[in-house]
């Protein structure tokens, strides 16, 4: 799947993006019809949790989003995937029933 990553205000390490990359290559096991993904990273400058992770993934039909933040990108990253991944079991479940 084709993810753009945009980095709010400063520049990714080539690290984090691939990192950003591997995650949401997972989600393809549970469903395998993605047609890709834009991810943008900001930094806020307020309190602990300054980092901020918004995930847009497009599939046939839809548009699924999840937002979180953190005190690192990777752990906002895990947990939007999280949220993408029970986004996809929705999805899914609305297909099987022929609701979408």
């Amino acid at each position: 799947m084709k993810v753009q990553v945009h980095s709010i205000h400063f520049d990714a390490d080539i690290k984090l993006i691939d990192f950003i990359q591997k995650k949401l290559d997972k989600l393809d096991t549970f469903y395998n019809r993605l047609v890709d993904g834009e991810v943008f990273l900001r930094l806020n400058n307020e309190g602990i949790e300054n980092k901020t992770v918004e995930i847009k993934l497009r599939v046939p039909g839809s548009m699924l989003f999840a937002t979180e933040k953190a005190r690192s990108f990777e752990a906002a990253t895990d947990m939007a995937t999280d949220a993408i991944r029970m986004q996809l079991n929705k999805f899914k479940t609305k297909i099987k029933n022929g609701r979408a």
